[in-house]
């Protein structure tokens, strides 16, 4: 049997959270999916949209919660139960607000960092001892609400170069995938190049 592998990518759902930036683990998950060919369909014993696909010989489950970020773990828990997946095939995609745009940081563990769809996702694991990849959205720009910065969408100049993040994310995710999480973290981690104009204002 393929050994079976969970990528849950957190978001809100609803039309109304579509590319925005606190949704970008939805966004990546699309991506995974359209490369790797799976299809997606709602499943509500999971809670979740899911999708599958097979990649070198791994069997992969592609989770959206359908939960709203604060209960992400429900959908996560109960996809890693059903199919018995371990906490350390599980890889959980989120935003970041304490990294800048563009860069990108896989680990094998830790803490939450006050993110609460990770504080869920810990709950429902029962460990905090499962991969997660941090993606950076950047804080908001002074005498900006938080929270309208992460339920915001990228700006414009952001949004060009959105592609490139994804990418990089795809590729690091392939890494861990086929090689392991000590060489993607050592190859991917870390910030793509980007124009000036977008890494000055990242540090304003």
């Amino acid at each position: 049997m393929a050994e079976a592998h969970l990528i849950a990518g957190l978001g809100n759902p609803g039309a109304k959270y579509d590319h925005t930036r606190h949704n970008i683990g939805f966004r990546v998950l699309e991506e995974l999916a359209l490369t790797w060919g799976g299809t997606w369909s709602e499943e509500k014993k999971f809670k979740a949209r899911m999708s599958r696909a097979a990649v070198k010989g791994k069997t992969l489950h592609l989770c959206q919660p359908q939960t709203f970020m604060n209960l992400s773990g429900e959908a996560v828990g109960a996809v890693s139960d059903y199919y018995k997946i371990t906490p350390t095939r599980v890889l959980v995609i989120v935003d970041d607000t304490e990294q800048p745009f563009g860069q990108i940081r896989l680990r094998a563990g830790g803490g939450t960092g006050g993110h609460n769809g990770l504080s869920s996702v810990e709950q429902h694991l029962a460990t905090a001892d499962y991969p997660r990849l941090r993606i950076g959205i950047g804080r908001p720009s002074a005498g900006r609400d938080m929270s309208a910065h992460v339920l915001g969408r990228f700006a414009v100049d952001e949004a060009g170069h959105l592609e490139r993040v994804l990418q990089r994310v795809r590729q690091q995710v392939e890494c861990w995938l086929q090689q392991d999480i000590a060489k993607a973290m050592n190859e991917f981690n870390g910030k793509i190049d980007l124009p000036d104009e977008i890494t000055k204002k990242e540090t304003t």
